[in-house]
């Protein structure tokens, strides 16, 4: 009797990649630094953080996620993009709007 084949294994849920761009010396982008910490803490999420000010390798990619294709053109920092749902906050965002982006909501 042949062995049975064993059931492919099911496809891995896509996971996101939550950026967070900011500057060095950006207020508005220290003012969102709780907030991230908080949403890593109570949701297990990560962010890739990427500082645009003092590096141009971040900067141009900034740029390419940033285009005005899947959001509206933001053109400043604070800016946090979600690569599963191609949707970005540009500035700053209360806890509850944060959390249902970088979550999918």
């Amino acid at each position: 009797m042949p062995a049975a084949k064993k059931a492919a294994p099911a496809a891995k849920k896509e996971e996101a990649i939550l950026y967070d761009f900011y500057g060095t010396e950006c207020v508005h982008c220290k003012e969102m630094d709780p907030l991230r910490e908080r949403l890593e803490k109570e949701e297990g999420v990560k962010f890739t953080r990427l500082e645009v000010w003092h590096n141009s390798q971040n900067q141009k990619m900034l740029e390419q996620l940033d285009n005005g294709k899947d959001n509206p053109k933001c053109g400043a920092i604070p800016f946090f993009f979600n690569t599963k749902t191609k949707k970005a906050i540009c500035g700053t965002a209360n806890y509850e709007v944060f959390k249902k982006w970088a979550l999918g909501k």
